[in-house]
């Protein structure tokens, strides 16, 4: 009875720890660290590398060695084609002089550097084709610090395995970040065979633009693709030391797509000041406008003489003559009867004044008449 639970207490104690088998194959390791770039890829700032095809030059170690036939140059007859110390754009090494045989039907010069030299013979297909599968999802998180806004292009969704099935399409699903690579690919109006053969480069460019007066809905990306390059590749190393003071390494010549990122976005909300603030400016500049065009019109226009006179008119003050015709003046008084007649034109009137005395002792009215000379 006390066994079983005795081991049950044992278990609950174990501890289990890995067990780890090391394979030293250059070719399995080559093979698997090619897997883990082409799956994690190299990832930069804004970009990342997805591998499809590579050389591999292994086991490389400091030594003399023939030059490649490929390289320009590098065919020889005799020791004095290989000019010692001489390099080349595309050489492996420095030359040592003397004119080698690379196989039984090439000779070439001998060069002093990483040994045996790189092979750039490419495979007729690529290595990776499959690669055309895999997907890539694009995580991208857009903040509009002014509106105090932002928002990430993952859809906010319940289902959890969501990610998972959609696929990217231009008319069925314009918003799922997740993209097939064939796809991308070929909106961009590239070959991906061609691509993974001798490698490339494809933009990606996500544009934000939202209309803030709507709310979260109005603000959806959208993409777009081109491709930039139809060759891309670079070579990268793994070192260690063959023996004491003996460094050896492995070369890798890596072909594959480039992928860079670009966002840009713009958002909007109205505002009243602002909005107050362009039409005042708008308004200012309807009258820089007019200024601007009259100008043109009345300096520089072939027929500005003619503008200038029907725009600006000259008005001047009439003259006055001695023969200007003179109002009638009439002072009297209601004791005197009825006015005179109208006073001649041309002729200048002239003022009488008479005194009649009251016997009443009163002062005496005074009528002033203007009467036209001849008539007093």
């Amino acid at each position: 009875m006390g066994a079983p639970g005795t081991m049950a207490g044992w278990g609950l104690l174990d501890y289990k720890t890995e067990k780890y088998v090391m394979t030293r194959n250059w070719r399995v390791g080559a093979l698997q660290r090619l897997l883990q770039l082409g799956v994690a890829a190299y990832v930069g700032e804004n970009v990342f590398f997805l591998v499809t095809n590579f050389l591999v030059t292994p086991a490389q170690v400091q030594g003399r060695c023939p030059e490649h036939p490929s390289v320009p140059l590098a065919a020889c007859w005799a020791d004095e084609d290989c000019p010692e110390g001489e390099t080349g754009t595309h050489s492996h090494g420095i030359k040592t002089g003397f004119c080698v045989t690379f196989n039984g039907t090439h000779s070439t010069c001998e060069v002093r550097g990483w040994c045996p030299v790189e092979n750039s013979v490419m495979p007729a297909k690529p290595l990776l084709a499959q690669a055309e599968n895999f997907t890539l999802f694009i995580k991208n998180t857009v903040t509009f610090s002014k509106f105090n806004f932002s928002k990430s292009n993952a859809l906010e969704t319940w289902d959890p395995s969501y990610f998972k099935h959609c696929r990217y399409d231009p008319h069925a699903s314009p918003y799922c970040p997740v993209f097939r690579i064939g796809d991308l690919v070929q909106a961009a109006g590239g070959d991906f065979e061609d691509l993974a053969l001798m490698g490339g480069a494809v933009g990606i460019r996500v544009h934000w633009d939202c209309d803030l007066d709507a709310g979260g809905s109005g603000c959806q990306p959208h993409y777009s693709f081109q491709q930039q390059d139809r060759s891309y590749n670079f070579r990268t190393a793994t070192h260690w030391w063959k023996a004491p003071g003996v460094e050896a390494r492995s070369l890798l010549k890596l072909y594959g797509i480039r992928f860079d990122i670009l966002v840009t976005g713009q958002a909007g909300k109205f505002g009243l000041i602002p909005t107050v603030i362009t039409l005042g400016t708008a308004a200012a500049w309807l009258g820089v406008v007019t200024f601007l065009c009259d100008l043109l019109l009345l300096y520089v226009d072939g027929e500005a003489h003619f503008y200038w006179r029907t725009k600006y008119e000259e008005a001047k003050a009439p003259k006055v003559t001695a023969n200007s015709v003179c109002s009638d003046l009439v002072f009297t008084s209601p004791l005197d009867g009825p006015a005179p007649g109208p006073i001649t034109a041309g002729r200048r009137p002239t003022l009488t004044a008479s005194r009649e005395h009251n016997q009443g002792g009163h002062q005496p009215d005074m009528a002033a008449q203007a009467m036209p000379r001849g008539q007093a």
